[in-house]
């Protein structure tokens, strides 16, 4: 075999890789599941803040969206005249306005679309008074309907589709009612809830939406007594520099009596953001979670494989094979696996990226797949389950003599007194469990680890859905429900699903691989009067003994993970929440190991003795 060519090798490679494949379906099958939602949930976090960006840009792109916004809680002709002398400044090319934003109740007048059925739904309002003929800056994108009208309203895209309203629908603004003309998007505001951009006299500012009225009707709405806002849009010369440009007038106008607000078009699209910021987290953690559980899936196949992955390096070192080439063969089918896993992965995330970071629809366009520093982090995760999960029974087996390995038989246990002693003195599926435990300390980390991170997501749970908000409604009502809040636990829910699922997957496949290859001991057991429910009580009981620490560990583990990255004032669930949580994890897995368990233990005794003793 040393004289074999590249391509001989590599022909070797993959024809005993698909065998491999082949004969061991259900394992492969396991191995790619993990890496794909591993993979998937990472490269979906990586990619939210880019998928935002692009979106806001394109809605910039599509609607003259200004470079800079220039905002006064103050009114008068001064205040005017102010916003208006920015236009002469030699780096600004075109403008738009002065004109008024006035700060209003809105409330709807009840539509089948509407979320809430029927009912109407009451919500603070901006209102924007615009030319009936957009001019060349900040022309928001008619997507239904048509522009404002007298007497009639458009209203922004997000807030629309919020309110549960469409063309044709009514809305009444300050006491007055206004048909809703068109529906439209603007990039010269952040999305809803925060169209507002500064409170009335250039204070803070509560969840809001956008609505644009004739500048006639937005005068005669602002006759009623209401805060007024007063704008104006600038086009700079060179768009990239508008920061600079807001902090160079910052710096020369900190005296001035007029009070201004300059908003660029970067700090917009930085808050748009602002809606994924716990969902990033979320993700990015969840998958460093998600990939911790594939390499314990992972693991725990290769140790089960670890007498055959030997045996089989011992034949290809008997036919003169090299160490590399026995290397190749052993790594190549979880490496292979774990690659097409990470390919699935980036194909869900890029399908899924714009669900999440368009979780309004106040801007247009096609979110942005995962970049390139997304998919090599997903890539670099997806080997490092392959390498971390096979490494060391690849170095175990290339180190055994050829024909030791050849002879490779079941790890025989240290033999030890004291614990024999002390165990002796148990229940028998207790005993049974000990020693299976004992015997595998390894497998019983894995096993520990896997609990313990279920536990933590669950933890993570309870938290998020302990906090108090805010809904988007008028006075923080949840008749319109905060969508930050509602897109965090739904992510959150994903993500613990998806670790319950690899935990379960987790679970059956170690009290599995240990009841095969324990068909011997447990058949001496059975010999020696243990009944087949003691056999299976103590192989569940092998998987439970260790889980019971982590159930524990992961209770403090679930804390402190929201403590980093949770708000400093995140109120924590109940502790006796978070103890049930880890109670309901232990049973599950009790559950859980007692279908595999019970098959195993029906194993008949002397099927598995003569399998032995051949």
């Amino acid at each position: 075999m040393g004289g074999l060519t590249g391509v001989g090798s590599l022909v070797l490679v993959v024809r005993l890789v698909l065998a491999d494949v082949r004969r061991h379906r259900a394992q492969a099958a396991m191995l790619l599941l993990a890496v794909t939602v591993a993979t998937a949930t990472m490269a979906l976090g990586l990619s939210l803040r880019g998928a935002s960006e692009a979106l806001y840009e394109q809605t910039r792109a599509a609607t003259a969206g200004p470079d800079v916004v220039a905002l006064s809680g103050d009114t008068g002709p001064a205040v005017t005249s102010a916003l208006a002398s920015l236009a002469d400044d030699p780096e600004v090319i075109a403008h738009h306005g002065p004109y008024r934003i006035v700060y209003a109740d809105l409330t709807t007048r009840g539509s089948d679309r509407s979320p809430a059925g029927p009912a109407p739904v009451s919500s603070g309002v901006v209102v924007q008074g615009f030319a009936e003929t957009p001019g060349t800056v900040n022309r928001p994108l008619v997507t239904s309907g048509r522009w404002v009208r007298p007497g009639g309203a458009v209203v922004e895209r997000g807030f629309a589709t919020a309110l549960g309203i469409g063309v044709g629908d009514r809305v009444t603004i300050a006491g007055r009612p206004y048909p809703v003309v068109g529906i439209a998007v603007t990039a010269a505001t952040s999305i809803y809830p925060w169209a507002a951009q500064i409170g009335p006299y250039g204070g803070p500012s509560d969840s809001s939406g956008l609505v644009w009225l004739t500048r006639s009707d937005a005068r005669t709405l602002a006759g009623r007594d209401l805060p007024v806002t007063t704008a104006i849009d600038l086009k700079l010369r060179d768009p990239a520099a508008a920061e600079a440009y807001a902090e160079t007038f910052k710096e020369a106008n900190h005296d001035s009596t007029a009070r201004m607000n300059l908003h660029t078009w970067q700090f917009i699209a930085r808050q748009d953001a602002v809606i994924l910021s716990n969902s990033q987290p979320i993700l990015v953690v969840g998958s460093w979670l998600l990939g911790l559980l594939a390499v314990t899936g992972a693991a725990a196949l290769a140790a089960g494989r670890a007498v055959e992955q030997t045996r089989r390096a011992g034949l290809l070192k008997a036919v003169g094979a090299t160490p590399g080439l026995i290397a190749a063969v052993l790594l190549t089918e979880y490496l292979a696996l774990a690659l097409i896993g990470d390919a699935l992965g980036l194909v869900i995330a890029r399908l899924t990226v714009p669900g999440i970071a368009g979780p309004t629809d106040s801007r247009i366009g096609d979110a942005a797949g995962p970049g390139g520093a997304a998919v090599a982090m997903a890539t670099v995760l997806a080997v490092a389950v392959a390498v971390l999960s096979t490494l060391r029974p690849t170095l175990r087996a290339m180190r055994t003599a050829t024909v030791t390995a050849l002879a490779a038989a079941a790890h025989q246990p240290r033999h030890r007194p004291l614990l024999t002693a002390l165990s002796a003195l148990l229940p028998t599926p207790l005993l049974l469990g000990l020693r299976l435990t004992a015997r595998r300390p390894g497998r019983a980390v894995l096993q520990a680890w896997s609990t313990a991170t279920t536990v933590i997501a669950i933890v993570a749970l309870l938290t998020l859905d302990s906090q108090e908000e805010r809904g988007y409604g008028l006075n923080g009502s949840s008749a319109l429900p905060n969508l930050r809040g509602e897109l965090d636990r739904r992510l959150m829910l994903a993500v613990v699903v998806l670790l319950i699922t690899l935990a379960v997957v987790n679970t059956l496949t170690i009290t599995w691989t240990t009841a095969m290859e324990t068909r011997a001991s447990m058949a001496v057991a059975r010999t020696l009067g243990a009944t087949p429910g003691q056999i299976s009580a103590g192989l569940s009981a092998a998987q439970v003994l260790p889980a019971l620490p982590g159930a524990l560990a992961g209770v403090p583990l679930g804390i402190g993970v929201c403590g980093v990255f949770g708000a400093r004032n995140v109120i924590m669930p109940p502790v006796s929440w978070m103890l049930a949580a880890a109670l309901v994890t232990l049973l599950v897995t009790a559950a859980f190991t007692a279908l595999p368990a019970r098959m195993a233990a029906r194993h008949p005794v002397a099927r598995a003795l003569s399998a032995e003793s051949a």
